[in-house]
């Protein structure tokens, strides 16, 4: 793993000249967000040596180079699943690689059902926690001390400062949005009614099926982690209704600006106070 991080880097390295501060996963509910970042370089994902590519609809297969403001940033327009039959390593693999680039924060995003009683389509929740129901770990297997420790301490894989920085943000803005848990999934299929009853028993306030896997293994690679998550349905006893992909895309664009003013004003946040 850690030789094939270090042959990616160095094609991007080669390929850009680009050190990137930022990382970002333009998940569902984020695509959008490409038209604020000045853009350099975009690298098809088929160009880049041990990257998989997105088979999913509304997830374009680019890695993007370029400036949000006066911030560099390196972005992956469309991410990769473990439901597309990718391993968990292979699913992760961008994170290990935007690390070694030399980034210091990880935004993700991505559209969920909503398990919380109090939520509505069209909610946005900042991420506070999560719980992986995948079955699976990115971090099985051997561990390799160059990536970060064995046993990786979870007791804040959300970076609570820009979960602070980010209501900081909504307020001046006037950005209304939840706080939450996350639960992931693999998917495929969406959850029936009696596992969305489940997962809301269990604690989670929304579930989804991607970021768990990016944001533990950014948390290996000690990195700074911030992640929100577009309502999309309702997972809720006289609230579900028929779901499709579709759907789900279209409720997740009318959040999009809420969520794209969000992420900007972080990053112009940062600016302010390195």
């Amino acid at each position: 793993m850690y030789e094939k991080i270090q042959e990616t880097v160095a094609f991007l390295k080669k390929r850009t000249n680009f050190n990137p501060e930022i990382g970002i996963v333009l998940g569902t509910g984020l695509g959008n967000f490409i038209n604020q970042i000045k853009v350099e370089h975009s690298i098809p994902y088929e160009e880049i040596p041990n990257f998989p590519v997105s088979t999913v609809k509304g997830h374009h297969g680019q890695l993007i180079f370029g400036t949000v403001k006066n911030t560099k940033v390196v972005a992956l327009k469309g991410r990769f699943h473990f439901y597309e039959g990718y391993t968990m390593q292979e699913v992760t693999l961008p994170i290990r690689v935007f690390n070694f680039l030399g980034i210091k924060h990880l935004f993700l995003s991505n559209a969920s059902g909503g398990t919380n009683l109090n939520f509505k389509v069209g909610d946005m929740m900042i991420i506070e926690d999560h719980i992986n129901l995948t079955g699976q770990n990115p971090l099985i297997g051997i561990n390799d001390e160059r990536l970060g420790p064995r046993f990786p301490d979870m007791s804040e894989v959300y970076d609570k400062k820009l979960i602070d920085l980010a209501a900081q943000v909504a307020k001046e803005k006037n950005i209304d949005y939840q706080v939450g848990v996350y639960a992931a999934v693999t998917g495929p299929n969406y959850e029936t009614p009696a596992e969305y009853k489940y997962i809301r028993f269990i604690g989670a306030d929304a579930v989804g099926m991607s970021t768990v896997p990016e944001a533990i293994v950014a948390r290996h690679g000690n990195l700074s982690c911030f992640a929100v998550s577009v309502i999309s349905d309702l997972g809720v006893e006289g609230k579900i209704e028929y779901i499709s992909h579709d759907a789900v895309i279209d409720a997740a664009s009318l959040v999009e600006p809420k969520m794209t003013g969000l992420i900007l004003g972080m990053i112009e946040k940062l600016e302010t106070i390195g």
